[in-house]
C-alpha cells in the first residue's frame, strides 16, 4: 500500500493499494492476445481487399495491372466476355457443387460410424482418413493420376470429380466427427423410449442436432473443391477448371474479369456463411 500526504481537513490519510505484478502481466496478456489476433486476421484479409480494390481498376490493355489509372465498373458488367475463362468457371463450380454433395453423403454415414461404434477395421480407416489429410497434395495427385492411367481411364471432368471426392470426404468425415462426439445421446433413447423407430430418431432428432456440422462441411469442402489447383492439375487432362486457367493466364496477364470472379466468389461464400450463422441462432429460439 503506498500512503499519500494527509490532506488538511480530512479525517484519516487517503492510501492507494499496489498493483500485484500477477495482474500487470494478466492484463499484458488479455492486451497482447486481441492485438495478436486482428494482425493475422488483417494478414490474411489484404490480398482480398486488393483483390477487390484493383476489380474496379481501369485497364486499358484488356490486363489487370497494380498501378492505379482510375476507377471503372466495366469489368463487372463484361464478367462473361472470356469465353474459355467462363467455361472454366462454370467447371468449377459444377465439380465443387458435385464433390460437395457427394462427399457430405458418403461423409457423414462413417463419421457416425466411427464417433459411436467399434468394428473391425476402424482403426484403419481413422489412419487412412488422417493420411488423406496429413498427406502432401502432390503426393495424392500423383497418386491419383497412376491410378487412373493404370485403370485405363481418360482424364476430364470425371477424373477431377473423383479427385475432389477422394480429398473432401475426408474432412467432411472429421467435421461432422467432431459434432456428433459432442451430442448427448439421452436425447435420441429418450425419442427412442417415446416409440420412435432409428429412422424417425435420425430423421427428427438426431440429424437436426448435426445439421451445423454438416453445414460447416460442406463449406469447407466447396471452398476446397474450388479452390484446388495441385491435385486438378495431374488429373485435369485438357480440361481448365478456375485456377488452371488463371493460372495459364498469368504467363501472358491476367484479364481484369479474374478479379471480378474472385470478388464475386468471396462475397457468394460471404453471404452463404452469414447466413448459416444466422438460421444457427435462430433455431434455438423457434425451439
Amino acid at each position: 500500500m503506498k500512503a499519500v500526504p494527509e490532506v488538511v481537513g480530512a479525517p484519516h490519510p487517503v492510501t492507494v493499494p499496489d498493483v500485484p505484478p500477477q495482474d500487470r502481466k494478466r492484463g499484458l496478456g488479455r492486451l497482447i492476445l486481441p492485438i495478436y489476433t486482428w494482425v493475422v486476421i488483417i494478414y490474411t484479409v489484404i490480398p482480398i481487399l486488393v483483390m477487390i480494390v484493383y476489380s474496379f481498376n481501369q485497364a486499358p490493355a484488356g490486363r489487370a495491372t497494380f498501378k492505379w489509372l482510375g476507377f471503372t465498373t466495366q469489368w463487372y458488367s463484361q464478367v462473361f466476355d472470356i469465353a474459355d475463362l467462363t467455361t472454366a468457371l462454370v467447371h468449377s463450380l459444377e465439380i465443387a457443387s458435385l464433390s460437395t454433395l457427394i462427399s457430405v453423403v458418403l461423409g457423414t454415414p462413417l463419421a457416425m460410424a466411427l464417433a459411436r461404434y467399434r468394428f473391425w477395421g476402424r482403426a484403419a480407416t481413422d489412419a487412412v482418413i488422417f493420411t488423406d489429410i496429413a498427406a502432401p497434395s502432390v503426393v495424392v495427385g500423383a497418386s491419383l493420376l497412376s491410378l487412373f492411367i493404370t485403370l485405363n481411364l481418360a482424364r476430364g471432368i470425371t477424373t477431377i470429380l473423383i479427385a475432389h471426392v477422394a480429398f473432401n470426404v475426408a474432412f467432411v468425415v472429421v467435421v461432422v466427427r467432431a459434432r456428433i462426439v459432442g451430442l448427448d445421446r439421452s436425447i435420441e433413447k429418450a425419442a427412442q423410449d417415446l416409440g420412435a423407430n432409428p429412422w424417425v430418431t435420425f430423421q427428427k432428432v438426431t440429424l437436426p442436432l448435426i445439421l451445423p456440422g454438416i453445414i460447416a462441411a460442406a463449406l469447407l469442402a466447396f471452398a476446397m473443391s474450388i479452390d484446388d489447383f495441385i491435385i486438378t492439375s495431374f488429373v485435369a487432362g485438357q480440361t481448365l477448371t478456375f485456377p488452371l486457367w488463371v493460372y495459364g493466364a498469368v504467363k501472358v496477364g491476367i484479364p481484369p474479369q479474374v478479379f471480378v470472379m474472385g470478388t464475386l466468389i468471396f462475397f457468394a461464400g460471404v453471404v452463404i456463411t452469414l447466413a448459416n450463422i444466422f438460421f444457427q441462432r435462430r433455431a434455438p429460439e423457434a425451439g
